[in-house]
């Protein structure tokens, strides 16, 4: 089926457009569209991680779980709000640990579109979901998409660096392949855990570390 994803990745995802289960996720998610019930993101701006981040770009993954089920939050970037929306408090934190690691100084946008265009690739693990309802859309079969989509990055590069954050990021991340890329693990930044560890964490220059030594560009966090 035609799926509006960025070009290099349709080459590399063709595979999984044309499967029963991605054929019947597609179906199932654009019904909840139109029957009413708010739906997040924007059916622009669900490929939006993609959009802005292709696969020859890709050096850094950050894995996330849903897309924010607040009105106007989401945009497609896992931990990531539309400019002018309050910064979450997962989003706050990970900005204390930026500051913390490399004297960043904290940011009043929530907007992560910069790091994406960098080859930071914002991906969560269900790339829609109800409004006001976490995890909604979870078991839909976006879940062995985006197993598709780190299984590509896993097997076809070399040398990127994976940040998960929390049990969930990390029961995902099990399938990277750990010989070929850099795998940081922290508990997640939420404020029920970033204290048990995310703080202190330093995965912002560990991960810049890691790209210059392999004579790639750092990230501009």
């Amino acid at each position: 089926m035609n799926v509006d994803i960025e070009k290099t990745w349709r080459k590399e995802l063709v595979g999984e457009f044309n499967t029963p289960y991605f054929t019947e996720l597609t179906s199932t998610v654009r019904e909840k569209y139109l029957a009413g019930a708010p739906i997040y993101p924007a059916p622009k701006n669900v490929f939006n991680a993609f959009e802005l981040c292709p696969f020859n770009a890709v050096k850094v993954v950050i894995l996330g779980q849903d897309p924010y089920h607040g009105e106007g939050q989401a945009h497609g970037l896992c931990f990531s709000v539309q400019d002018g929306v309050k910064v979450p408090p997962s989003l706050q934190n990970i900005y204390k640990e930026l500051q913390s690691d490399l004297g960043i100084p904290i940011r009043t946008t929530g907007d992560l579109s910069l790091w994406a265009k960098q080859g930071v690739l914002l991906l969560n693990a269900t790339l829609t979901v109800e409004a006001g309802k976490a995890g909604s859309h979870q078991g839909l079969g976006w879940e062995q998409f985006t197993d598709a989509v780190i299984r590509n990055l896993s097997e076809k590069k070399e040398h990127l660096v994976f940040l998960l954050w929390g049990k969930y990021a990390q029961d995902k991340g099990a399938i990277i392949d750990t010989t070929k890329h850099l795998v940081l693990k922290a508990p997640h930044p939420s404020p029920f855990s970033a204290y048990t560890g995310f703080f202190g964490c330093k995965h912002f220059s560990k991960a810049n570390e890691y790209l210059q030594r392999h004579a790639k560009s750092t990230i501009q966090w």
